[in-house]
């Protein structure tokens, strides 16, 4: 069993514009979706199409739009009777294949509920998958937290989240016992920001791996080896993704594809290494499956995720990019 925790749900309304977004202008929609959402939700949802067995919790009522929205997916939800209604985000993918988000911070709350709901759900569960924002009033180190509750019932646990609570997870590390996950996926950026690196050497390391220069990404995903994380997965955009264990690091290029709607790529790259796991892979073989669920998601429209007809025929080709020393 796979449980994924979505502290921020949201209703993810996309709206496809006839022509390129104008600010400040009128723009026409030709079409548009509501689904149910959030990093966690996504990530249940590629797990379920892939036909393993996954629960999605979330901190919202069992009844009103978002439910709706979850019951047509089909997905096995755990909701709470006294949760608060879901946020909506706006997803605007214009006629450039542009996308451009808008994202409600989510309803005020402490997370002690949540908590409590998730740490009654790890018996029998092999991973536990925390992603996304916190909402207004948890506290930043909620994530290290329910880790270390989750390592303490024999549980694996991979987090994908950005700014304070993944900062919070490097620092806990260092002193709470168990709280650290055994699988982060950051974007270059992402990485960046917990090694204290600019915004614009973020972007250097990303641009390197597209032009095939491995070092600078390879070294800062090392870095978080070092400091006890068994698995770090770096997206990085176009050029594919990084994974640095203990054993070395792998590189996986994205396939070539047409991209249509970036919405969803990080959460079904996730899904897919998760997938890869749990089916007994080997760590380059994870991220090959990884890389083919992210580049799959970009093929599709607005929020939709890639379902296994989706994925290519063939799995990219990872390489060794170092050994352990």
């Amino acid at each position: 069993m796979i449980i994924t925790v979505t502290p921020n749900p949201s209703i993810d309304r996309t709206q496809v514009l006839a022509d390129p977004l104008g600010v400040g202008a009128v723009n026409r929609v030709i079409s548009g979706t509501d689904q149910a959402g959030g990093k966690g939700v996504n990530v249940a949802t590629v797990l379920h199409a892939a036909g393993e067995e996954v629960t999605s919790v979330v901190p919202t009522p069992d009844v009103g739009p978002f439910a709706e929205l979850v019951g047509e997916s089909q997905v096995p939800t755990k909701f709470m009777e006294y949760g608060v209604p879901a946020r909506t985000n706006l997803t605007l993918v214009d006629a450039d294949g542009v996308t451009t988000k808008i994202n409600e911070p989510g309803p005020y709350n402490n997370g002690n509920a949540l908590a409590t709901r998730v740490s009654h759900l790890l018996d029998g569960a092999t991973w536990l998958v925390l992603a996304g924002s916190l909402p207004p009033g948890y506290p930043d180190n909620w994530y290290a937290t329910v880790t270390a509750e989750a390592h303490r019932h024999g549980v694996r646990v991979a987090v994908d989240t950005s700014g304070a609570p993944l900062t919070e997870l490097v620092l806990a590390g260092a002193s709470v016992a168990d709280s650290t996950p055994d699988l982060i996926k950051p974007n270059t950026f992402e990485l960046a920001e917990i090694l204290g690196l600019t915004p614009a050497e973020a972007g250097s390391m990303e641009d390197a791996a597209g032009r095939g220069e491995l070092d600078e990404v390879a070294d800062a995903a090392s870095q978080l080896v070092d400091r006890g994380f068994p698995a770090v997965v770096v997206s990085l955009g176009a050029a594919g993704a990084l994974l640095a264990t203990a054993e070395g690091s792998w590189f996986c290029p994205s396939p070539k594809v047409e991209a249509v709607s970036t919405v969803g790529a990080g959460d079904s790259t996730l899904a897919g290494y998760v997938l890869g796991d749990v089916r007994g892979l080997a760590p380059a073989d994870r991220l090959a499956l990884a890389v083919a669920h992210g580049s799959a998601a970009v093929t599709l429209p607005g929020t939709t995720l890639p379902i296994p007809e989706d994925l290519p025929h063939d799995l990219p080709t990872p390489r060794q990019t170092r050994r352990a020393s």
